[in-house]
């Protein structure tokens, strides 16, 4: 496993702009086959698939509630994978947690994935 640790929530404005990172530490090959994504969860409901980027970047998924909105990026160098989350909005409001290592070709499904980072609260208030 590698360990993920997330970093930049806090509290927005509706409308208003954050970015998430993942550091992403330990033994991994960042091949065609290694996959970095984003998910949320409010207490209480199931953990949402928000935007996942394949290997170097070869290809990202989002979630339709978030397309057009979020953006997921990376630099490889860094080891260091970000949510650029823009036109924020009540509904966003959750825990976001990072997660890699996938097992399958499911980016957004959560239990295909190996490894996750501790989580990290973003509050949009309205």
């Amino acid at each position: 496993r590698v360990n993920l640790v997330e970093s930049g929530g806090g509290s927005v404005e509706t409308g208003g702009s954050a970015t998430l990172s993942c550091v992403i530490s330990g033994r991994f090959d960042r091949n065609n086959h290694f996959c970095v994504a984003w998910f949320r969860q409010v207490a209480g409901n199931k953990r949402e698939g928000v935007a996942a980027i394949w290997g170097r970047g070869e290809s990202t998924t989002y979630a339709d509630s978030v397309k057009g909105r979020f953006t997921i990026s990376q630099d490889v160098e860094d080891a260091t994978t970000y949510l650029h989350m823009t036109g924020l909005k009540p509904e966003d409001t959750s825990t976001y947690y990072c997660a890699a290592e996938i097992r399958s070709s499911k980016p957004l499904s959560q239990y295909e994935y190996i490894s996750w980072g501790p989580g990290i609260q973003v509050t949009v208030s309205s």
